[in-house]
């Protein structure tokens, strides 16, 4: 009973401290800490922090969330933007889609990807006349300057972000 009730103490002196406006808490913040008792006594010992890793984000590629997100992120882009239309249930969308984002990846921010699935986004896929899938568009100032349905080998990806680049 005495260790819930250190428990709380200590968490809730966590929890109430402010963190500095303007700045981040360091990872080693005793946030992260898990509390350990000593073994005779009632007091919280504080543990060493345990260290944090973390993956790079890819910034090349993003889903589309809706209508206005779309208009946004990929006509009003200044970037060009390879829309890929997929499907879950889709098998040759499972085996186009990292392809296609490694291909993006590899341009190094020369052009971005944008990821619809057209069973939450139908009225985007009759917008743009998907009408089988995969189906891949080429997006640039708004306007769409190249287009392909199925699935493409590695070569064939390449020459067309190319086409797309410039």
């Amino acid at each position: 009973m005495a260790q819930r009730l250190l428990l709380r103490r200590f968490l809730a002196s966590v929890i109430s401290r402010e963190p500095p406006q303007g700045q981040w808490i360091p990872l080693t913040s005793r946030v992260l800490q898990t509390p350990q008792c000593s073994p005779n006594s009632l007091t919280v010992i504080p543990s060493p922090a345990r260290t944090i890793y973390t993956t790079r984000v890819c910034t090349t590629t993003f889903n589309v969330q809706d209508g206005p997100d779309f208009q946004d992120r990929v006509v009003n882009s200044e970037t060009p933007v390879v829309v890929d239309f997929h499907a879950q249930w889709c098998g040759p969308c499972k085996i186009l889609g990292p392809r296609l984002e490694k291909m993006v990846a590899k341009q190094h921010g020369k052009v971005v990807m944008a990821k619809v699935d057209i069973d939450d986004h139908t009225d985007l896929a009759i917008e743009y006349e998907v009408s089988a899938v995969p189906t891949v568009l080429a997006i640039k100032n708004g306007d769409v300057v190249d287009k392909f349905v199925g699935i493409k080998d590695e070569d064939q990806l390449e020459a067309f972000l190319k086409k797309l680049i410039g």
